[in-house]
């Protein structure tokens, strides 16, 4: 018996090697990519709430205010569907829809087409606030987040991002979580990348 028939019989052959291997490999890759991913939701987190906090805002207000501030939202969003978009359940947004509300940038109304049920809009106020001082900010925020990345490295930055949350989304689907399903109405796109 050779060498090679010895060793290929103490550790099987050399396609089932190189998978194991390569899903060793590609493990470990998932492993650094999550925490890479970790950190910089971390690090949004922390030095995006900095760029905005002079507006009295945070990352979470910051994403709420840019998903009702776009124009396909109209009259408003129900609850539960801005917690599906945002990927957040009701009762983490509770306290933030709360300070929102407090301070006069969001509004809670009846919806026109379910007598039952309501809609969270933003005000004049928050509109103002958002475009006029907010989101200058928040655009020299990108504009030092994402120095020397050119268009096409943001763009398959997205796209991999995209399919990630899909395959959790999915995920989470698949374990019974129905707190991001989608729904019959489309959720709008915030300011920043979803």
């Amino acid at each position: 018996m050779s060498v090679t028939e010895r060793s290929e019989k103490k550790t099987g052959s050399e396609p089932e090697t190189r998978a194991k291997l390569g899903v060793a490999v590609r493990h470990e890759l998932a492993n650094r990519l999550y925490f890479r991913l970790y950190q910089c939701a971390n690090m949004m987190h922390k030095t995006g709430t900095r760029a905005v906090e002079s507006e009295g805002l945070t990352t979470q207000r910051w994403a709420v205010l840019g998903t009702l501030s776009r124009p396909e939202v109209g009259q408003g969003m129900a609850v539960g569907d801005l917690a599906r978009h945002l990927k957040v359940s009701r009762q983490s947004l509770s306290g933030v829809i709360r300070r929102l509300e407090h301070d006069g940038l969001v509004e809670n109304l009846p919806d026109p087409s379910d007598g039952r049920g309501r809609l969270l809009r933003i005000t004049d106020v928050g509109h103002t606030r958002w475009h006029n001082q907010a989101l200058p900010r928040i655009n020299e925020y990108y504009d030092q987040a994402v120095a020397g990345l050119s268009i096409e490295d943001l763009s398959h930055a997205l796209h991999y991002l995209v399919r990630l949350l899909d395959n959790m989304t999915a995920i989470d689907q698949r374990e019974g979580r129905a707190e991001y399903k989608s729904t019959s109405r489309p959720a709008p796109k915030p300011d920043w990348p979803s």
